[in-house]
């Protein structure tokens, strides 16, 4: 009978098993929940997530230790695959360097459209009626009503103008629209500098000649104007398009060297670079007071032009380390963003293409803010900001 009554122990009815299970299922989900809100409850406490970040930060960058595990052997060969890496840093530098060449031959197909388009801008060139005839999307088909209604509407603003005696030449203000609709560059100016360009043409991008050095240079062509004699101001950008020897694999194309600016001949008074201030300075001794008159540099988009000088070591400190990194960056914009889709940031359409690319990932902040949110609104220790 012992062994009957063990036998009914051990062995249990398939179905019941089941409920087993189901059982210590369940009981574990409840875990997982507990072990989940303790997680959040440790991940909102500051000090705990000091802890975590400075052990993180730690990690970074350090070694999993399995190369200095490998036999000796084995590192021989992983030398050699370094070896084939070089030459293959070497090789992408020669690919790069025939880009640059393709990019030169591309420039003077481009250029005869990029001069016409200065032509319409500064009022030389008066496009036809078929120029200007500008099929629309089918989603942007208008009614035949409605079509009715805006040329009406046209008519009576020509009239008016008519009245008012308005012939703007051109496109008036084209470049500036382009700066002030770009963050990158609205950035950069000041209101003092809007005046000026709205003298500026054109910008044009040169590269350097078939076996020349990498480089190209910004060319920014202004009218006449009360401001400065030059007619042309240059931005020029040195490239390589070589590994470095001391550390080849860091090499990931073509950087720039350095820049070299020009010089602005400014009519007297009109310089936007530089300001002159005032500053009392009282005399240690007999007490008497006297005003001091300074000329200190100011903000302004034409310091563009005057870039820190890399020296021949190529160290420079933080700032001037900034200050290029941020010149760089925006030199590379103008090159390749804003010369060829010049139009489509004058009318914002490459802005709004350049934010549809975050649309999505702006989104999803959103939503694991409100998710944050409703978190802090249900733990009983949080108190609303005030």
């Amino acid at each position: 009978m012992a062994d009957l009554d063990n036998k009914d122990q051990t062995e249990m009815d398939p179905a019941d098993m089941e409920d087993v299970e189901e059982v210590e299922e369940e009981e574990t989900g409840e875990d997982n929940s507990k072990a989940r809100q303790l997680t959040m409850q440790m991940m909102q406490n500051p000090q705990i997530l000091a802890a975590l970040q400075e052990r993180l930060d730690g990690l970074v960058g350090s070694p999993s230790g399995y190369m200095e595990s490998l036999p000796k052997v084995v590192k021989r060969r992983v030398n050699a695959l370094k070896n084939l890496q070089v030459k293959c840093a070497h090789i992408e530098a020669k690919f790069y360097e025939e880009v640059h060449e393709l990019e030169r031959k591309y420039a003077a197909l481009y250029q005869p459209l990029f001069d016409k388009r200065s032509d319409i801008v500064r009022a030389a060139y008066e496009p036809t009626d078929e120029e200007c005839e500008w099929k629309q999307d089918e989603e942007e088909e208008l009614t035949v009503s409605k079509q009715e209604e805006m040329k009406e509407k046209a008519k009576v603003e020509e009239e008016k103008k008519d009245e008012e005696k308005e012939d703007p030449k051109g496109i008036p203000e084209f470049w500036l629209t382009v700066f002030k609709n770009v963050d990158l560059l609205s950035e950069m100016l000041q209101e003092h500098d809007e005046p000026i360009l709205k003298h500026l043409q054109d910008i044009k991008v040169k590269f350097s000649d078939a076996g020349q050095p990498m480089s190209f240079t910004l060319e920014f062509h202004f009218e006449p104007n009360d401001f400065f004699t030059n007619t042309v101001l240059t931005k020029t950008y040195k490239m390589r398009s070589e590994p470095d020897e001391s550390d080849p694999f860091s090499f990931d194309g073509p950087e720039i060297m350095g820049c070299t600016g020009c010089t602005i001949d400014w009519v007297k008074g009109k310089n936007v670079t530089l300001k002159t201030i005032k500053k009392k300075q009282k005399h240690k001794g007999r007490g008497t007071v006297r005003t001091v008159t300074k000329t200190v540099p100011n903000d302004s988009f034409f310091n563009f032009f005057s870039p820190p000088e890399v020296p021949e070591s190529g160290e420079l400190d933080e700032d001037s380390e900034a200050v290029l990194a941020a010149d760089f960056e925006i030199g590379h914009f103008i090159r390749e963003r804003i010369v060829p889709r010049a139009v489509l940031y004058f009318t914002g359409e490459a802005i709004e293409d350049d934010d549809d690319d975050y649309d999505e990932e702006g989104e999803e902040a959103d939503d694991e803010e409100g998710e944050e949110e409703a978190d802090e609104e249900n733990d009983p220790d949080y108190e609303p900001k005030v």
